[in-house]
């Protein structure tokens, strides 16, 4: 298994590890701060930890349904051990690309029409400034 947050060479049962510890470990640098709204910047935050756990769930799901499949029994030794190759990679990699275009589509709309909106003058942009 590959090691997560340059762990080396442990495995997921690992005691010595606390996973814990590891997923509040900040990241280097300071925190974004693109939507300019803290409210917002911690809720988006919160969703897309969330999307990120279903898409982890998804997988291990689509793991158990393609042994299920195969075996029709199955373990959790093989659901760890199973690994997507060939088309099982390609359908997964396509599953998970779909499951995120749906979850940002709100933000991929509102990018399309600011795209789409025509350019105002630079003194109706500053007037609409001022008086905010």
């Amino acid at each position: 298994m590959e090691c997560l947050w340059s762990v080396e060479t442990r495995s997921m049962s690992d005691d010595s590890v606390d996973w814990i510890a590891r997923a509040g470990a900040r990241a280097k640098g300071k925190r974004p701060n693109t939507l300019h709204d803290f409210n917002a910047e911690r809720t988006l935050s919160i969703v897309m930890a969330l999307a990120a756990e279903v898409a982890v769930v998804k997988e291990r799901l689509d793991t158990v349904e393609r042994l299920l499949d195969e075996k029709g029994t199955i373990s959790r030794a093989d659901i760890d051990a199973w690994q997507a190759t060939g088309e099982a990679a390609y359908e997964r990699a396509l599953m998970t690309k779909e499951y995120v275009a749906r979850i940002m589509r709100g933000m991929q709309q509102e990018m399309e029409a600011m795209q789409a909106a025509p350019e105002r003058p630079m003194s109706e942009l500053s007037a609409e400034l001022r008086d905010s």
